[in-house]
């Protein structure tokens, strides 16, 4: 169910995009303009863009979100998605810009959820807060799961994600203007899958130009090598779940294919946990990707960083599922030094960071360390959310009942947008510690 803005004042038609004259809500000082369609999707087919500039649409109410299996971080995070349409043809964005603006730095959000769930028209990415720093926000919803990777072969292109996220950017580079955005000041952030995207955007020769700035949070970082044997394992079991043409299958069967995936790589271990995403060395990416970033760094400015706990929850379901957590305050003791080490293992960005400088790229490191008092895990993978989106996150179990402090949600969304505007010398002192 789609919902539609409540605290309507006015409306505001944005004239003269690709996708129309949009008829967006002007409330509080800020313009909402939501579920705007960039591209149309066809199933295991890139996006076709869209180019309806003599139509005119309503543009108040949240656009769908990809056909998804539910989340295995909803008890971390609350439902995301509940709410919404799911649809293949998904391809939306959401632009959140202030009323009066001109040649705003632009921000480009990319929602994480293991490339498998989530969706940019979640209320929880709204940007009202973010946006008050004097940036423009969109928020991008994009294929998922084997919608969008994993096309069995002879059935349609490859990385149909990654081609509707520089399909997005491309809508973003013409229209932005429009509500008062740089487009040539444009910034991408992402969290976790949406971080790691963002890095392989990077990659993508398609995409260059189209952002010079990169602000990447919690992004698997140690799993982004020696895939190739998981992604193959993936493919064929993904392939051969079909008993009819894949593309022309219920969606319903696209999800259970999924799920034969997700059983298919268990053996690979840790790197299991995200059998869809890019594939290296598969159009739009071209090669190797650690080179294609060594080659980049001297042209993005990078921000990069992760949570004090960021391994916490899949520490946690992997202790659920070996019945660790029946020995309760005893497991916790145990448990604390190997979440340390596994989000260090996964999310440690030090390599990163180090390779950034090496290729004569500017970059900056963060880390989040706040948790509600009693969090039952902690500064954990998702808790920087809160504070970079705002009030809509009150059902959150990480939470524990908690608003995040007011004074520490400023900081983060006055540095984030501080990058945005003017790279890594616009930030304060390093490394950035929340």
């Amino acid at each position: 169910m789609n919902d539609e803005i409540t605290e309507i004042t006015t409306q505001r038609t944005i004239t003269g995009t690709t996708s129309g004259d949009l008829i967006a809500v002007e409330a509080d000082g800020l313009i909402h303009a939501r579920g705007i369609p960039y591209a149309t999707a066809t199933r295991f087919r890139r996006p076709e863009p869209i180019d309806t500039p003599e139509w005119t649409r309503v543009a108040t109410r949240r656009g769908p979100v990809c056909v998804q299996l539910p989340s295995q971080l909803d008890y971390v995070t609350g439902p995301m998605v509940d709410r919404l349409e799911q649809s293949e043809d998904c391809l939306v964005l959401s632009v959140t810009a202030p009323s009066v603006a001109e040649e705003l730095p632009v921000m480009v959000w990319l929602h994480g959820g293991g490339y498998v769930s989530g969706g940019g028209e979640a209320e929880k990415y709204d940007a009202d807060e973010l946006v008050r720093e004097g940036v423009v926000v969109v928020s991008v919803t994009f294929r998922l799961g084997g919608f969008g990777y994993l096309t069995p072969k002879g059935s349609g292109e490859s990385n149909i994600g990654v081609q509707d996220q520089i399909e997005a950017l491309r809508w973003v580079a013409v229209n932005i203007a429009r509500f008062g955005g740089d487009p040539n000041n444009v910034t991408l952030f992402g969290q976790s899958a949406g971080g790691d995207a963002i890095l392989s955007l990077m990659a993508c020769e398609s995409a260059a130009g189209l952002f010079s700035r990169a602000i990447v949070q919690s992004a698997p970082l140690g799993l982004r090598s020696g895939r190739s044997a998981l992604y193959g394992a993936a493919r064929k079991a993904f392939a051969a779940h079909f008993s009819t043409d894949p593309a022309t299958a219920p969606a319903s069967d696209v999800l259970d294919a999924e799920r034969a995936v997700t059983r298919a790589v268990r053996r690979f271990g840790a790197a299991g946990g995200m059998p869809f995403g890019p594939v290296a060395h598969l159009a739009p990416l071209s090669g190797d990707l650690d080179t294609a970033l060594r080659r980049i760094a001297p042209h993005v400015e990078l921000l990069i960083g992760h949570t004090r706990d960021d391994a916490a929850p899949f520490v946690d379901i992997v202790s659920n599922m070996l019945w660790l957590n029946k020995f309760g305050p005893v497991s916790s003791l145990l448990t604390a030094p190997v979440v340390r080490l596994v989000t260090n293992v996964l999310f440690g960005v030090d390599g990163m960071v180090n390779m950034w400088h090496r290729a004569g790229g500017q970059v900056a490191s963060y880390r989040v360390d706040w948790a509600p008092k009693g969090a039952p895990l902690g500064a954990c993978h998702c808790i920087e959310l809160p504070l970079l989106f705002g009030n809509a996150w009150s059902d959150a179990p990480m939470l524990a009942g908690q608003e995040p402090p007011t004074a520490l949600a400023g900081r983060v969304r006055r540095t984030w947008a501080a990058f945005a505007r003017e790279g890594v010398a616009g930030l304060p002192a390093r490394p950035l510690v929340f």
